[in-house]
């Protein structure tokens, strides 16, 4: 298996109308967990985040979605890149925008970003990935995710997106997932 390895510059980086375009994805997977004891348990759904290189808090894998790429594979790979996650994309839960303050470019001169963020189901976790000497992965439940989460834009595509997505009825769509 040849070794992964993260895409660097700007020169396949597309652009929409002074936006940079970004992809993301929101990774999860549900664990079993025992209630009082009994032999009864529920599934929770946990989030995957990672710490950023920039200062505190945590994200969700994200980066420039570019020009060889569709948007769907631009945010698997993020999550490969970044998480060291793989699995499916299983449903798109919108347009986010939001101003990078350390990315700004001749194409992008405010540094205005479009973010495409997916909920991504894991079936598989790198032992190694191209950022793993960069970032560290934690599990969250969907309230510690909410309280950690670095950017007010991932908080609104988890709470927003994804929770609202996953209240009307995701997980019998995820029982298809599973098979």
């Amino acid at each position: 298996m040849s070794e992964l390895v993260a895409r660097t510059g700007r020169q396949q980086q597309r652009y929409h109308e002074g936006f940079r375009l970004i992809a993301g994805c929101i990774p999860f997977r549900f664990r079993n967990v025992a209630e009082n004891g009994d032999d009864i348990s529920r599934k929770v759904v946990e989030v995957l985040m990672i710490n950023s290189t920039s200062g505190p808090g945590l994200l969700f894998p994200k980066g420039g979605w570019e020009n060889d790429e569709t948007v769907e594979e631009a945010a698997m790979r993020e999550a490969i890149e970044e998480a060291g996650v793989r699995g499916d994309l299983v449903h798109f839960l919108g347009y986010y925008l939001f101003k990078s303050k350390t990315l700004q470019d001749e194409f992008s001169p405010e540094g205005l970003c479009k973010a495409s963020m997916f909920a991504l189901l894991v079936k598989e976790e790198l032992d190694s990935w191209p950022e793993q000497s960069l970032r560290k992965r934690s599990w969250l439940t969907i309230p510690e995710a909410i309280e950690c989460c670095r950017h007010p834009w991932m908080r609104e595509a988890l709470e927003e997106g994804f929770l609202k997505w996953h209240a009307s009825g995701m997980t019998s769509t995820m029982n298809k997932c599973k098979d």
